[in-house]
């Protein structure tokens, strides 16, 4: 693991970023590499092998208004230095300033100068590098682009909203500031092995980015991430992460959560967008395939440690959700 570099110039301020950012990057890199019993994000990111896996970045000055399309990935955009304009679907046009960044799932995106500039296809302008220059760096932007693992990346993507704005203006911001100041002056460094603290700094900024989002005012509106916020839906959710395998029913779910059986379904399928029941099978059926995929064990092992009391069962689900059979899934 390597950790941040410490800064060249050696004055407090340099000195405290560093030392913020180190603290930040070893909790954050542990989240990324080994899975927790005690947290959901921190397991739902290392079984489904979450990295960023292109960090990109755009200089621009004048007019200038790029789009890109819907993908299976999540995204990340921050701004670094200028202002600039965020449009998705469904959204009105959002205005970003340096420190900002915005988390993109499954939706097309653009960013501009001025959102009523005609669109041009921005993937072109990266053809064949990780840098694109439009005239000037009076707005300067990074991009990151975070992969999963066996395309397991859909459990995460189909719970976040397709549009996460944290503001620097955010209270929960301070540590997203602090790796944007870091990442910012590494790339403009280019020392030896900044590939590879880029990297590692782009992973611990989308950690503390979700973070902040679901810590801030908006919360209640953030579907799963508000549900682990949540004083008694996050027990629930903590109790299945941390032992998936068990017989869960709602009313034990409800009970570990301190509410009856009908509010907790109801106020879990509300935030969350699926019945409790709904997300242990999509969870279970996520660790299955990643453990089919990694060849851990034969299919009736991999259905029993899930919680699953035979093997038809287990057979029966998987084919449901993906379309194949277990065994089908561990030869390809």
């Amino acid at each position: 693991m390597t950790l941040p570099v410490m800064p060249i110039c050696n004055s407090p301020s340099a000195r405290e970023i560093w030392h913020q950012c180190k603290i930040s990057y070893i909790t954050t890199s542990m989240v990324l590499s080994q899975s927790s019993k005690t947290d959901p994000l921190s397991d739902v990111l290392s079984v489904l092998g979450a990295k960023v896996s292109r960090l990109t970045r755009l200089e621009a000055a004048g007019q200038w208004a790029l789009e890109f399309p819907a993908l299976d990935r999540l995204k990340f955009v921050a701004l670094l230095r200028g202002t600039g304009w965020l449009m998705a679907p469904g959204r009105d046009p959002q205005p970003m300033s340096a420190g900002d960044v915005c988390l993109i799932g499954r939706t097309p995106y653009a960013v501009a100068s001025d959102p009523k500039l005609p669109l041009s296809d921005g993937q072109t302008f990266y053809d064949g590098s990780d840098v694109a220059r439009l005239g000037g760096d009076d707005t300067i932007a990074l991009g990151g682009t975070v992969t999963f693992s066996q395309g397991n990346g859909e459990f995460l993507l189909d719970m976040l909203p397709g549009f996460l704005l944290v503001p620097r203006s955010s209270a929960a911001s301070g540590a997203v500031t602090t790796i944007l100041a870091l990442l910012s002056g590494e790339v403009e460094r280019g020392a030896m092995g900044s590939q590879i603290v880029t990297a590692r700094l782009a992973d611990v900024l989308l950690v503390e980015a979700i973070r902040a989002y679901a810590e801030g005012p908006e919360n209640g509106q953030a579907g799963w991430l508000g549900a682990l916020t949540d004083p008694r839906l996050g027990r629930a959710l903590r109790a299945v992460h941390e032992d998936i395998g068990q017989p869960w029913t709602v009313a034990r779910l409800a009970s570990l959560a301190g509410m009856s059986r009908a509010a907790f379904a109801a106020v879990f399928t509300r935030q969350v967008g699926q019945p409790p029941l709904g997300y242990v099978r999509a969870w279970r059926l996520t660790l299955a395939r990643a453990a089919l995929a990694r060849g851990d064990a034969d299919v009736a092992s991999i259905g029993s440690r899930l919680g699953y009391t035979s093997q038809s069962a287990f057979t029966h689900a998987f084919r449901c959700a993906f379309g194949t059979t277990p065994k089908a899934a561990a030869r390809a």
